[in-house]
């Protein structure tokens, strides 16, 4: 059965509230010089009117204030001039306590520093890695509050070494003077705390703080994995929408066993903590969706987790769940069929917790192609009609758009066949893929002879010799297992990184136009069967993680052509690209020893990853990886055309996805650096 044809359930009485309330502008981002909302608003739009920071005047911006992470406070320590945030007396004490509670008995490591900061009221909200809640003075960056929930005694979070916090959620009660902030914490509790006084709420959950763990299968408080680190983790920020706090979660997915925990979406009371609906994004048994666990593996498979954000429309009270990918990420033996609802984009009712409509993007994933970031809500007119739309940014390079109240997608996107000849045992891979007709692919896909480097004649053929020993081809390309004397494994182009990831994309209400930035890059996974290493611990056959290598060029240089990352802009009326430029000028390629001779346009840095910030003026990114010429950078752009118009220098590279706000008269931009130790910068004209 095709899931993605099944009719979708929308309610008529919400269908008669969209007619009556006509073609509003109800995701036009933030407003009143605020930014309440991890992406501005819930919308997912990154957007903001203000307009005193311009084309003419952007490149006079001066730091107004710079604010260190809390973090440095618990854990510092100078080595070799570098700072790593891994050392500290309190670090020492619990691992003195509690041998082999962090992941390879390293201490936090507090780099970090991802978290896009709220406005509301003149403050700012953010956490820091190690889940610590702060408020900010938005005109003096002077702390206000810090709560420290200490997250970090209970071990290593799931999934990384390098621990994430990517931002909180604001709510208030609009009657009384009850403000509160949420987040998610690396041990995989909810927060809420006071927004004036950075307290715990009294009423909420106990002591301030929900257990996620409490009534999800197959997750036990404290336990971890073979690679000592939690399973189970909060690490982007929760979304509030009608008086409930909805939350996300992080799952560990490096596995040696089949069995996993699910990753259920849950909905949470903001005044008391108590738990409202969980969509079971691995259906259980009975469920819709669970014939497409074949062989029962619903019941013990898990993820398929929104690790990333979430949007919703307020107005008719939905919410946009992007999930990611079922247990295990890159072989499947262990769950055939399709396994709906993982990497799929879910449509739920905020107040029920019901499907009101969903559409899976991959069948069957073994690529890790999750649905990496928040989607979009926007108002388009496409072919004289007016819709209500969401558009979801993929890994993969797609941009995959849907009427946001039936799911009915704006353009065809039919299922195409793609390769199932996988050597990988007992894999049974779709026979086909949905494919957007529009928009277009704003990444490569796959890989082709045509793609590959070709500066010069001779490094077209060293390319060609890189790729050789790999298996290749289409965006789909089954993965292989490493035979002696034969293929060492697949290229998957993008790669599990994407493409887009989870900076997302953003959109400018006003015009339709979806402002894309993205990665080329390419990987191979390579496997292991955990049975030698494990024993009876182990149940899969094989898992990822094993030793291989990837193509590799002489001197550094690249393997395929640039640009090495982008920024595309796609007019979501049309569906058309209007433009595309490189993100950075990919000095580290264009100054090569070998290359400096031809006079290469830019190229876009290799590693270049950031989100954007869309304003009425200006597209506003960082670019650089302290790696190039001029060093990490803040850009402005012009918005019709992505020609920069402005400048400012970053003493580091940037880590959050950049926003702005206006106190008193002054607009400012805010952002995160990847400085020793990482710090919020925040800038103003003079």
């Amino acid at each position: 059965m095709n899931h993605n044809k099944v009719c979708r359930s929308v309610v008529a009485s919400v269908l008669a509230v969209a007619m009556v309330t006509g073609f509003a502008q109800a995701q036009q981002g933030t407003g009143g010089g605020e930014w309440p909302s991890y992406a501005g608003g819930t919308g997912g739009t990154k957007y903001s009117p203000l307009d005193r920071i311009n084309a003419e005047n952007f490149s006079q911006l001066e730091l107004a204030w710079r604010w260190t992470t809390a973090d440095a406070f618990l854990s510092k320590e100078e080595s070799g001039g570098e700072w790593w945030g891994r050392s500290s007396d309190i670090f020492d004490e619990l691992q003195a306590e509690t041998p082999g509670l962090w992941r390879g008995d390293r201490h936090p490591r507090v780099g970090n520093l991802k978290a896009t900061p709220l406005m509301v009221g003149g403050r700012l909200f953010l956490n820091t890695p190690l889940s610590v809640g702060v408020s900010l003075d938005a005109k003096t960056g002077q702390p206000l509050w810090v709560y420290n929930p200490k997250s970090y005694e209970d071990g290593t979070t799931a999934m990384t070494a390098m621990w994430n916090q990517r931002g909180v959620a604001y709510w208030a009660d609009g009657e009384s003077d009850d403000e509160r902030i949420y987040w998610g914490t690396g041990n995989g509790y909810l927060v809420c705390v006071d927004a004036k006084t950075g307290r715990p709420c009294e009423n909420f959950g106990e002591d301030g703080k929900v257990d996620l763990m409490r009534t999800i299968p197959r997750a036990k408080r404290g336990e971890r994995d073979y690679v000592n680190a939690l399973l189970y983790s909060v690490q982007s920020p929760p979304i509030v929408v009608r008086d409930v706090v909805i939350t996300p979660a992080s799952i560990a997915d490096r596995r040696i066993t089949k069995e996993s925990i699910p990753g259920w979406i849950r909905g949470w009371d903001v005044r008391t903590g108590e738990e409202l609906w969980s969509f079971h994004t691995v259906p259980q048994p009975g469920e819709f969706g669970a014939d497409t666990w074949e062989d029962g593996s619903n019941e013990y498979s898990g993820n398929a987790n929104v690790w990333t954000s979430f949007a919703a429309d307020e107005e008719l009270g939905y919410l946009y769940a992007p999930t990611g990918a079922a247990t295990n990420d890159y072989y499947g033996s262990e769950r055939p069929g399709d396994n709906l609802f993982a990497q799929s984009l879910i449509c739920i009712d905020v107040e029920t917790g019901k499907r009101v409509w969903h559409f899976q993007m991959v069948h069957h994933g073994v690529w890790d192609y999750d649905n990496p970031a928040h989607p979009n809500l926007v108002n388009v007119t496409v072919d004289g009609k007016d819709i209500k739309a969401v558009a979801q940014v993929t890994k993969q390079g797609f941009t995959y758009v849907f009427d946001r109240v039936t799911g009915e997608p704006v353009w065809p996107i039919p299922e195409r066949p793609v390769p199932t000849d996988s050597n990988m045992p007992n894999e049974k891979l779709s026979p086909t893929q949905p494919f957007p007709t529009k928009p277009a692919p704003f990444e490569y896909q796959g890989v082709t002879i045509d793609q590959l480097n070709d500066f010069t004649p001779e490094l077209r053929e060293m390319a060609i010799e890189a790729i050789k020993p790999f298996r290749y081809g289409s965006l789909f390309e089954p993965n292989s297992l490493h035979v002696d004397g034969g293929t060492q494994g697949s290229i998957r182009r993008p790669s599990d990184s994407g493409g887009a990831n989870w900076h997302g994309a953003g959109i400018d209400p006003e015009t339709g136009i979806l402002y894309v930035p993205s990665y080329n890059s390419y990987n191979v996974t390579h496997y292991y069967d955990p049975r030698g290493l494990y024993g009876n611990a182990a149940t899969l056959t094989y898992t990822h993680g094993g030793r291989g290598g990837t193509p590799r060029m002489p001197n550094r240089l690249p393997v395929f052509k640039p640009p090495y990352s982008r920024i595309t802009a796609i007019d979501l009326n049309t569906g058309e690209h209007v433009w595309m430029q490189p993100n950075g000028n990919g000095d580290a390629v264009r100054n090569h020893p070998l290359l400096k001779h031809l006079n290469l346009p830019p190229l876009g840095d290799e590693r270049s990853r950031f989100g954007p910030l869309v304003t009425k003026t200006l597209l506003i990114m960082g670019v650089g990886t302290g790696g190039t010429d001029d060093g990490p950078q803040l850009l402005a752009r012009d918005k019709a055309t992505g020609e920069i118009v402005g400048a400012i220098d970053l003493p580091a590279p940037g880590l959050g996805t950049p926003m702005t706000y206006e106190v008193d008269g002054r607009q400012y931009v805010a952002l995160t650096v990847r400085s020793s130790p990482p710090e919020l910068l925040a800038f103003r004209l003079p």
